[in-house]
C-alpha cells in the first residue's frame, strides 16, 4: 500500500514570507506521528495541507493516494478527522455535546434538518464515553471546560470513522490534570490497531502520548529531522529545532526536555 499522507517538495508562501520550504514527508498505514517545533515552525500549515484545507504554493500533497488539486476534496475530507482551535471556534456553543459529535457524519457544524439513525447517536455517545465525557453528552458545548471541549472535539473527529486523525495542539491551554487525562486517552487510542493513522501537532515534548511511533521536527518552515521517534528525539535534533541547547529524558515512553545545565 502507498503512503497515506505525502508531501513532495512542498513550499507554502504568503506574500514574501516562506511558511514551508521544500518539505518532504510521508506517513504510512499504522503510524502515529508527532509534528514538533517552536512557534512559527510551520506545524499548523502542515496539518492544513494534509487535511485538504490548504493548497501548496509548489510541490504536491497526496491524501490517501489522491493528489490535492486533482481530486474532489469534499469527498476526501470525511476520511480525515480534524481537531483544531479553528474548528472549536466554529462549533455552536448552544448545541449539545452529543450533537457536536454526531454532525461530523455529514461534515457539518450545527444540526439543522438532517436526520440520524439510532446507531449514529449510539456511536457518538460511545465515542464520548471513550474520552471520559460520556456523562456530558446532554450538556451544551459552550458550558464545557477547555479540556472537556478538547475531548468532545476528538470524539467528533473520529465519528465518521476516518482513515487519518489530525490533532492540532490538542493539549494547548489544559492544566496538568487535563493534559494527563488527554494523554492517557490518546495513548489508548494509539495502541488500538483499529485506530486510524494519527498525526499530532505540539511544541512541547511532554505532550507526546505514549505509543506514538514517529516524529517530524520543523524549524522556520524546514525539516530538521523525520523518522522513528527514538531516532528523532535526541538532544542534537531537538536543540537544532528549538535553537537552544537541550537535555532530553525519556521515562516510561514519555519525554521531557530542559535547557542544558538547568537545575534538576
Amino acid at each position: 500500500m502507498g503512503d497515506v499522507l505525502e508531501l513532495n517538495d512542498v513550499a507554502v508562501r504568503r506574500g514574501s514570507k516562506m511558511i514551508l520550504d521544500h518539505v518532504d514527508w510521508s506517513v504510512d498505514e499504522g503510524q502515529r506521528w508527532v509534528v514538533l517545533g517552536p512557534n512559527g515552525a510551520g506545524k499548523t500549515t502542515v496539518i492544513q495541507l494534509v487535511a485538504g484545507r490548504l493548497h501548496p504554493t509548489s510541490g504536491s500533497v497526496s491524501i490517501i493516494g489522491e493528489q490535492v488539486g486533482r481530486t474532489d476534496l469534499a469527498e476526501l475530507r470525511p476520511l480525515v478527522g480534524l481537531s483544531s482551535a479553528a474548528l472549536d471556534q466554529r462549533l455552536p456553543a448552544g448545541e449539545r455535546a452529543v450533537d457536536v459529535v454526531v454532525t461530523a457524519s455529514y461534515g457539518i457544524t450545527g444540526r439543522w434538518r438532517e436526520e440520524y439513525e439510532d446507531i449514529d447517536l449510539q456511536r457518538a455517545q460511545s465515542l464520548l464515553d471513550v474520552f471520559g465525557v460520556g456523562h456530558l453528552g446532554g450538556r451544551t458545548y459552550g458550558t464545557l471546560s477547555s479540556g472537556e471541549r478538547k475531548r468532545v472535539q476528538i470524539a467528533r473527529a473520529l465519528m465518521p470513522d476516518p482513515e487519518v486523525l489530525l490533532l492540532d495542539e490538542p493539549a494547548a491551554g489544559l492544566d496538568l490534570g487535563g493534559r494527563e487525562e488527554l494523554m492517557s486517552a490518546l495513548s489508548e487510542l494509539a495502541a488500538d490497531g483499529r485506530s486510524p493513522v494519527m498525526v499530532l501537532v505540539t511544541h512541547h515534548v511532554e505532550e507526546i502520548p505514549a505509543g506514538f511511533t514517529h516524529a517530524l521536527l520543523l524549524r522556520e518552515g524546514g525539516v530538521v529531522a523525520a523518522g522513528p521517534l527514538e531516532d528523532v528525539m535526541t538532544p542534537q535534533h531537538l536543540s537544532a529545532a528549538f535553537g537552544l541547547e537541550l537535555e532530553v529524558e525519556r521515562h516510561r515512553d514519555r519525554y521531557s526536555a530542559r535547557a542544558a545545565g538547568a537545575a534538576h
